[in-house]
């Protein structure tokens, strides 16, 4: 049986990769339609009138990048056919490219704060965290603070192991955007990194309960809920209010997340215990 180091251990890790997807995520999110980010979902990214990427399916994502491709080689400097050709990318796990195109578009649009913010995502999903940072405080503003940013720049420092400042922006984040189930799930994490999986619960218990909570809430609960050994409940929530083809992946998801410290095979094998995890 693991012991609660361990737990608490493989907890962290699983932590630090949730909150990079979470990261890759919420810079998503920030877009330049009319005021920044104004017209814009959490989520979302500047769109061209196709879905969001994060509903689509790994054949979908290759149909969407190959189309995208064609579009940016005639007009490379369209920013948001250039951000969304970029996530696209990167949601087909072509890092590397993604943040070829996101490098070019930076030195076309020095200024402008949804390039800025894309680059950053980018950057982050190369493991460049200091550089992403820098990008996303350069299109932070005081003036026009915008709440996404401010998360995803907690999502960083939460990955450099500086806790107590990324708390502090997931906070302010909220003020910006009270119960915002996004920032709410990046707290939660945040708890994990410590190991402190009660409290983590309790802040994506919360985010889950949301108007807003998505698939990506839902499954960070089911990470947190598996992690405490509540096997059954955890494919139970993993599998919430989606479609069998999408409760699969879910489920396969959070199969794939637990079994990367054996966590899986050591939770089912302890019966749905419950250990604790706080000290």
């Amino acid at each position: 049986m693991p012991t609660l180091r361990t737990r608490k251990a493989s907890a962290a890790r699983l932590a630090a990769t949730a909150l990079a997807l979470a990261l890759a995520a919420g810079l998503a999110g920030c877009g330049s339609a009319g005021k920044f980010g104004s017209k814009l979902t959490t989520g979302s990214i500047a769109r061209t009138g196709s879905r969001p990427v994060e509903t689509m399916s790994s054949a979908e994502l290759r149909n969407e990048s190959m189309a995208l491709g064609r579009a940016y080689a005639r007009n490379p400097t369209d920013k948001d056919l250039a951000i969304r050709f970029a996530t696209v990318l990167q949601m087909d796990g072509d890092a590397d490219q993604s943040l070829a195109v996101m490098r070019k578009l930076a030195i076309a649009y020095p200024k402008d704060r949804a390039v800025l913010a894309a680059y950053g995502k980018a950057l982050a999903a190369n493991g460049q965290l200091e550089p992403a940072l820098d990008a996303v405080r350069r299109a932070q503003t005081p003036e026009y603070p915008d709440w996404r940013l401010a998360s995803a720049e907690g999502a960083i420092l939460d990955q450099l192991g500086q806790k107590d400042e990324a708390r502090q922006l997931y906070r302010k984040a909220l003020d910006l955007k009270p119960n915002e189930p996004s920032v709410l799930s990046n707290l939660g994490m945040s708890y994990v990194l410590d190991g402190d999986l009660r409290t983590a619960e309790t802040y994506l218990r919360s985010a889950a309960e949301q108007p807003g909570g998505d698939s990506r809430v839902r499954q960070n609960l089911a990470l947190v809920v598996g992690l405490q050994g509540r096997f059954d409940e955890a494919e139970r929530i993993a599998s919430q209010e989606l479609s069998p083809d999408q409760a699969q992946a879910n489920v396969a998801y959070l199969r794939r997340m637990l079994s990367q410290q054996n966590a899986w095979s050591q939770l089912k094998a302890q019966g749905g215990n419950k250990p604790s995890a706080t000290n």
